[in-house]
């Protein structure tokens, strides 16, 4: 069993007739939480569409207040079936359908995010539309860690882990908020990929195996060096090579026009690694 997470976070955006190809996160929020004897706090998100007051037309703005109608009905059903699903499976959970404009809705995960444990998200193509926010948001403003889970995935495991090492503040925080997964791990592996960037002032790869290893974690060592495709190709290529069910690393963030958004790294392993991802920063 995990012990150590008690309250799930988890933010499903409700698919439509025009978006199937949504993942649903919550049989796999719903798995994990079964294994830690969590709550699961379900919110199932669909968009209000906001125009401007002035400017559109009468019949436009009945058209908009006809489809917000329609897209909260559809939050509702979703957010019933979740709690019954969540029920079904034996685990608490309180479900809630929110119909709020894409910046009022980011603007509060950040309160719902600090009193979990962990926010669950989905990955995949729609990260670049809304989900990227939500990641974003819930990563540099929500204070927890967040797992971040590919479509399609339903089942929660982590028997084999890997850990990504650089010795950073945000490593060690993704580390520290990921102990309750890797107590239960068969296998965790930690990997320093040597060539990126300086790692010679770091905290070595062999501290924090000893810090896992008087948490009861069976860990060992490996450093990797880059290669062509850069650190998150690497770290693909030794996950699949082990067959790793998890990704535990920190976040990295870029400043642009006071928005914060996700570094090369983190950007491309959530776009595109088929493995959950651990993150905190």
């Amino acid at each position: 069993m995990i012990e150590g997470m008690k309250s799930l976070y988890v933010v499903s955006l409700c698919p439509t007739e025009t978006d199937q190809a949504r993942s649903n996160i919550l049989p796999f929020a719903i798995s994990l939480a079964q294994q830690a004897r969590a709550h699961l706090s379900i919110e199932m998100a669909a968009m209000r569409i906001v125009v401007p007051s002035a400017g559109p037309s009468s019949t436009i703005s009945g058209l908009v207040t006809s489809e917000n109608r329609r897209l909260l009905g559809i939050s509702q059903e979703y957010a019933r079936q979740a709690h019954a699903d969540a029920s079904a499976a034996g685990v608490p959970a309180t479900a809630q359908p929110v119909h709020l404009a894409y910046s009022d809705f980011v603007a509060r995960m950040p309160h719902r995010a600090r009193v979990h444990d962990l926010t669950i998200l989905s990955s995949g193509a729609s990260l670049m539309e809304v989900n990227r926010g939500f990641v974003e948001t819930a990563l540099f403003e929500g204070a927890h860690p967040v797992l971040i889970a590919p479509p399609g995935l339903s089942t929660f495991t982590c028997r084999k882990v890997v850990v990504a090492w650089d010795g950073s503040m945000m490593a060690s925080r993704a580390v520290t908020g990921a102990l309750p997964l890797l107590r239960v791990a068969d296998q965790v592996e930690v990997i320093s990929v040597q060539g990126e960037k300086d790692l010679s002032r770091a905290i070595p790869g062999t501290d924090v195996a000893e810090y896992l290893s008087r948490h009861n974690v069976k860990v060992t060592l490996k450093d990797l060096t880059v290669g062509a495709g850069g650190v998150a190709q690497t770290l693909r290529g030794q996950m699949q090579m082990m067959h790793a069910d998890l990704l535990v690393m920190g976040s990295y963030k870029h400043s642009r026009l006071r928005e914060w958004v996700l570094g090369g790294v983190t950007a491309s392993l959530l776009e595109e690694c088929e493995t959950p991802l651990f993150m905190a920063h």
